[in-house]
């Protein structure tokens, strides 16, 4: 048990420093790590898992409570809640420290233009990974593609869209 905590709370604490705009930038190694290396999840239950932890209310990061559970019950979601939100509280608060001393000087737009892009392209392959790791047909997959076009040029309420799209996969037969 000792040992699944601590290869926890290293995964996290890599993974809570690598997140650059949030947790949804490192869903990809987050899969990979739980399901691939350390087999604490099949990849069907990784993905209700991401999908839980996005309906509940809270921030979505608290996937890796659900994934710390699944792995070494209480304990390990405790730990990796904490190795997950520890190390980049205290980098935020320090970095926010030294941002706010660098007053009105010219490499604090540079930082945040250079970071933009990163955090950008963590989170569309965040979506590419989850869109890779479903286990349904041709149509699901348009329905999730017609969803996020929907989604990204409207501003549909989502559960409107997440009801619409739930609706056509059950009377499809697909999902039940």
């Amino acid at each position: 048990m000792i040992v699944v905590l601590a290869r926890i709370a290293g995964l996290f604490a890599m993974l809570s420093l690598l997140a650059f705009g949030g947790g949804a930038g490192v869903i990809p190694e987050m899969q990979h790590a739980v399901v691939d290396v350390h087999h604490w999840m099949t990849g069907p239950q990784f993905l209700a898992l991401f999908a839980l932890s996005r309906a509940a209310p809270g921030p979505g990061s608290l996937l890796v409570v659900l994934i710390g559970q699944k792995a070494a019950g209480f304990l390990g979601g405790l730990v990796a809640g904490v190795a997950m939100f520890g190390p980049s509280s205290v980098l935020a608060y320090l970095a926010a420290t030294f941002w706010l001393r660098g007053g009105t000087e010219g490499w604090r737009g540079r930082v945040s233009r250079a970071l933009a892009p990163i955090a950008v392209g963590l989170t569309l392959a965040s979506g590419i990974a989850l869109w890779r790791g479903t286990e349904h047909g041709v149509l699901a997959q348009a329905v999730s593609l017609v969803a996020t076009l929907v989604l990204a040029f409207t501003e549909l309420n989502p559960a409107i869209m997440a009801g619409v799209g739930a609706a056509v996969l059950l009377a499809s037969g697909i999902w039940r």
